[in-house]
């Protein structure tokens, strides 16, 4: 094994860092605008945060110019948490969060798109740094990471070893050979959806802040509102929850297929295994939850802002697709408080939090396709069973996938429910309750947000202790990078050069 070139390592979180201070300053000028008191502050973490990421990479800029498997996997942790450390400045230096324990962790949930917060109030925070909020998670959607290589060429690096430990799922779908047009493709259609959510929410009603800020939490399946209430707050104007429903759709689905439907190959969508299961998913525990809301809960009582416009029927059905597609594809927005519910639907989104949206989609969880190899895997073993003998190996589009990747997604689920479980353990040494430590668990690891109990969809994470919160980080960022990236550095082997 090659010894660690660490000069690449920090070249690159460098350069992390100049994207980072660049988005901060573009949130001055939102702070700018709309006069909001706090410019000043966001422009000099913005500046702040570039020249270290110059002084950086100007110390490092005799490097070796290549990249191993071991380089990549730590640049990408370590560059989310570069990412998330010097994200906490604009919160810290204008006050509005200055508690660095909370700052980390608004900062941390908004680069992993998990999109819980500790603000009491939202509404009072300066717009420029809601937008700044949005951002993080806009950012950490698609993944700054994939963003970055698509100008790799100019530092004279292949980046396909960045993109194997970032790109999210186990899908190895490329649009184009070279790995950095296609993080250039990704980040069109990225940027394309976000553009059209945004204008279509500003025709349907919201005001041009919500709407680019509510947006880019869709887009990213992130979260972040600028209401309290969320996406609750237009309950009384059903067609922008129709629109955010549309794009969290979008979100949730492999970003891949937009690009073939975009190109006319409809037939790659219509034949796509993990896309029709997923559609399936979505439609069949949407008829489940809303035959349930229907008859036996109050949807007035859990939501709040006028929910009845169109009729009990529309109230229910649309309030049952946008929390079982907010769940689903970890975007974590609330219509209403589906705690309160029935217990049914309690533990029905409980298990929702589990699946995740497909791979190669912004959102996190144990993705779609995951389940789809787990469930083929499973029945085949009847026939394994039956045939010893016989070599069956499991098929997905119509191709036998190697069984390497069944052991992959096979030991990927085990470590998923280990962490999950180890994670409910250790909020539980806080002294917080049952329901809350697992729903807490699963929300962080799954990049959810609302979780249950005392963190459920109305309340926030203010109330959990600082440790608590440091380690619901931790598992924000596991979960985000898919277990094995961030997990891999703390095993011994990783380190040993030979």
């Amino acid at each position: 094994m090659l010894k660690l070139n660490y000069k690449i390592i920090f070249h690159f979180l460098g350069l992390l860092l100049l994207f980072n201070g660049g988005f901060m300053l573009l949130s001055s000028l939102v702070s700018y605008f709309y006069s909001d008191g706090v410019t000043l502050q966001i422009f000099f973490a913005g500046l702040f945060t570039i020249i270290v990421g110059i002084v950086t990479m100007l110390i490092t800029a005799k490097h070796r110019k290549e990249m191993n498997k071991r380089e990549g996997y730590i640049v990408v942790a370590f560059g989310w948490i570069i990412m998330s450390l010097s994200g906490t400045l604009p919160y810290v230096l204008t006050g509005s969060i200055s508690n660095f324990t909370n700052a980390f962790f608004e900062t941390m949930s908004g680069y992993t798109t998990t999109g819980a917060s500790i603000l009491n109030d939202i509404e009072i925070i300066p717009k420029g740094i809601l937008f700044w909020r949005s951002t993080t998670h806009w950012i950490g959607g698609m993944g700054i990471i994939v963003l970055a290589v698509a100008i790799l060429p100019l530092l004279g690096i292949g980046g396909m070893q960045l993109f194997a430990a970032e790109a999210p799922g186990p899908s190895g779908d490329k649009l184009h050979p070279r790995i950095t047009d296609t993080a250039k493709r990704l980040w069109l259609i990225y940027f394309g959806y976000t553009a059209a959510e945004t204008l279509l929410l500003k025709l349907a009603g919201m005001s041009f802040f919500d709407a680019i800020n509510h947006s880019m939490a869709t887009l990213s399946t992130g979260g972040f509102s600028t209401k309290n209430a969320s996406v609750a707050y237009w309950n009384h104007q059903p067609v922008i929850q129709y629109i955010i429903i549309l794009f969290m759709f979008l979100a949730g689905s492999n970003f891949v297929l937009s690009y073939f439907a975009f190109k006319g190959k409809v037939q790659k969508i219509i034949h796509d295994e993990e896309f029709k299961l997923y559609f399936k998913f979505i439609a069949v525990f949407t008829i489940i939850a809303a035959f349930v809301i229907y008859f036996q809960a109050d949807v007035s009582k859990s939501s709040i802002n006028h929910p009845m416009v169109w009729g009990k029927g529309e109230s229910v059905f649309r309030h049952a697709l946008f929390q079982v597609l907010t769940v689903i594809t970890t975007t974590g927005f609330i219509s209403a408080d589906y705690t309160l519910w029935t217990p049914f639907l309690l533990v029905f989104f409980f298990g929702l939090m589990f699946l995740g949206g497909s791979a190669g989609s912004t959102a996190g969880g144990v993705k779609v396709v995951r389940h789809l190899i787990l469930i083929k895997n499973g029945f085949l073993e009847f026939k394994r069973t039956l045939h010893p003998s016989a070599i069956v190996p499991v098929r997905y589009n119509n191709k036998a996938i190697n069984r390497f990747i069944v052991f992959n997604v096979l030991a990927f689920f085990i470590l998923y429910m280990l962490s999950f479980i180890i994670g409910a353990l250790v909020f539980s040494m806080f002294n917080i309750d049952f329901i809350s430590a697992i729903g807490l668990s699963a929300s962080s690891l799954g990049n959810i947000g609302p979780a249950l109990g005392d963190f459920g969809p109305v309340n926030n994470y203010s109330a959990l202790p600082a440790l608590a919160k440091w380690w619901s980080s931790f598992l924000m960022l596991i979960g985000r990078l898919e277990l094995f990236t961030v997990l891999i550095l703390f095993t011994p082997f990783f380190w040993r050069n030979r």
